[in-house]
């Protein structure tokens, strides 16, 4: 049984650029990751609640699976959604940034949304339900 999406992996050349965006931007707590991983090879993201929701690896880190990484886009990973709150905080922060963002409103549903790249190509949609 699935209970809930655990993190996001990014492999990256940009460690430090990579980690600044996601402290910068989507406000996540940066920390070292842990042994193995050294600070200069992994930078784990936490959220307000204390959990790493992405991890960020550079190049040469050790890996349990080890397979090629391409930069770009994402092949068939189309995006990562995270639900979200504080939606005009997250403008602003995008804003700030100079990050080039789309939003998205599905009437429907209540939910706003913002989908952005991260230096990585990696996109996110930013989920904000009756925000």
């Amino acid at each position: 049984m699935i209970l809930a999406l655990d993190h996001v992996n990014i492999i990256t050349a940009d460690l430090d650029g990579s980690a600044r965006f996601y402290a910068q931007v989507f406000g996540l707590e940066r920390r070292d990751g842990p042994p193995p991983l050294t600070p200069q090879t992994g930078q784990w993201m936490y959220d307000g609640a204390g959990r790493a929701v992405i991890h960020l690896n550079s190049l040469d880190a050790p890996r349990a699976y080890d397979r090629d990484i391409a930069p770009g886009p994402t092949g068939a990973l189309h995006h990562v959604a995270l639900s979200c709150q504080g939606h005009e905080a997250m403008i602003a922060r995008l804003e700030a940034a100079a990050c080039d963002y789309q939003r998205n409103f599905v009437a429907a549903i209540g939910l706003r949304q913002i989908f952005v790249r991260d230096p990585n190509e990696v996109l996110f949609e930013l989920n904000f339900f009756g925000d």
